[in-house]
């Protein structure tokens, strides 16, 4: 593997020479499509077993398919804001008030906006978003997987995340798809040093969902991290900060969405914490686990045993996630979500929803399936590439090139753009790797209808 493969790109430096790219953003959004097209096609086909599924069981049973996907729970709120605005408040047989303001706008508005444009219902539009955004969540997630670790890598990272436990959400007329479609094109600027874009991206997610807090601390702490190795390096802060300019107004950005709809509750509601009262009065305030643990300790002892397994694995991934050296605004965005879903006083049935943005948790599974022998391809099977860069600027397996012993740990990433070349060969799967990706998208399709046909909120 040449030098130019391993080469990093830090915020404020200029870009290493690359293949020549096609010209103009026409013709290179055409190429990374085409080059997506694989993971595409894959997370679409898992997301179709699952609503075929969804349809086969929802009939024999005599139940309306379509109102589990978009008329119960979360999706009836999005759509009576899109409907009437905000001033929606249930009072509990208990007393405790739920506001509709607990929502964030984005959704809404793009549902009220493509109902108004053309026949869909309400529901209809919440559908039309959240198929769509999960088509360029696929894409997005594929964009980040191939840029750290190659083709193949990204099209089993997109299919994964079409076959996570509650991947039935995704077909919902829910934000998930929403959110983690923006934040992971945000992840993807940053690593490609486009800060503006992700401050901009940033600036929707904020106003998608209260997660995007964790977008926002990515960037933050990248973008700090930078600045202190830079500093360090014996840089004077006049053109350090004037180098770092795009970086800074990123960062500046970011938050602005978030900030903007927190500020108008407080200004609706007269009160400069009325946003927090109102995520408390639904049970979502931050308790630091107290109440994760009390549910522990209310369950039968194997369920609570089933559940500490499930945990202890969930943080074995985490742990991976740093062992593979993950960029650092990558996985501070993954661990931010694991612990704004595990210290939140919400309903615990939740917490593996809230959890589905993140992602690069399953970067390390999708490298290893990526690198599985056989199938379709060389003669005795086919290797999957190797992750061409990590956090310390190397892949284990390959040495790294001269002076990135010296170079910043903050932000490492291949200087090519495998997101928009590459053969058809090395997004190609092989054999075992479909197997797997086969049996997963089937328990994952009957696991979801089985869920929704239920009585409980996903």
């Amino acid at each position: 593997m040449s030098d130019h493969h391993l080469r990093t790109r830090m915020p404020g430096a200029p870009a290493p020479a690359a293949a020549p790219a096609p010209r103009g953003p026409g013709p290179r959004t055409a190429a990374a499509l085409r080059a997506a097209a694989p993971a595409l096609a894959v997370y679409a086909a898992v997301r179709a077993l699952g609503l075929l599924a969804l349809w086969a069981t929802a009939h024999a049973s005599g139940k309306d398919p379509v109102v589990r996907l978009s008329g119960r729970w979360d999706s009836v709120w999005y759509q009576r804001i899109a409907e009437n605005g905000y001033g929606h408040t249930v009072t509990l047989p208990d007393g405790a008030l739920h506001s509709d303001l607990a929502f964030f706008p984005l959704l809404p508005a793009l549902e009220r906006g493509i109902s108004e444009v053309t026949p869909l219902t309400l529901g209809g539009a919440g559908l039309l978003v959240a198929w769509t955004a999960g088509l360029l969540a696929a894409w997005g997630i594929y964009a980040v997987g191939a840029q750290l670790h190659g083709r193949r890598t990204g099209v089993v990272l997109a299919a994964l995340w079409g076959v996570y436990p509650t991947a039935f959400v995704q077909s919902m007329a829910y934000t998930e798809t929403l959110f983690t479609a923006l934040a992971a094109w945000a992840l993807y600027a940053v690593l490609r040093g486009r800060w503006l874009p992700a401050g901009a991206l940033c600036v929707l997610a904020g106003l998608t969902r209260p997660s995007a807090a964790a977008l926002i601390a990515a960037l933050a702490i990248t973008a700090a991290a930078t600045l202190v190795r830079e500093f360090r390096a014996g840089g004077r802060t006049g053109p350090l900060l004037r180098r770092n300019a795009r970086m800074l107004a990123g960062v500046a950005l970011a938050p602005l969405g978030w900030l903007a709809y927190v500020v108008f509750v407080a200004v609706r509601e007269g009160s400069p914490f009325a946003y927090f009262e109102v995520q408390a009065q639904w049970g979502n305030n931050i308790d630091g686990g107290r109440a994760l643990a009390a549910f522990i300790a209310g369950l039968p002892l194997p369920a609570a045993l089933g559940l500490c397994a499930a945990l202890g694995l969930l943080g074995w991934l985490v742990v991976l996630c740093v062992r593979q050296r993950q960029p650092l605004p990558v996985l501070v965005y993954t661990v931010a979500i694991v612990v704004i879903s595990l210290i939140g006083a919400g309903y615990f049935g939740s917490r593996p929803r809230l959890m589905m943005p993140a992602f690069p948790l399953l970067l390390p599974p999708a490298v290893a399936l990526a690198r599985l022998r056989g199938g379709w391809g060389a003669r005795g099977g086919v290797r999957a590439e190797r992750a061409t860069a990590t956090v310390a600027g190397a892949d284990r397996e390959v040495p790294p090139p001269p002076g990135a012993a010296e170079r910043s740990p903050v932000l490492t990433t291949p200087a090519q753009p495998p997101a928009l070349t590459g053969s058809a060969q090395a997004a190609a799967l092989t054999a075992p790797a479909v197997i797997v990706l086969a049996v997963l998208a089937c328990a994952s399709a009957v696991f979801g209808a089985w869920t929704l046909l239920g009585a409980g909120p996903p």
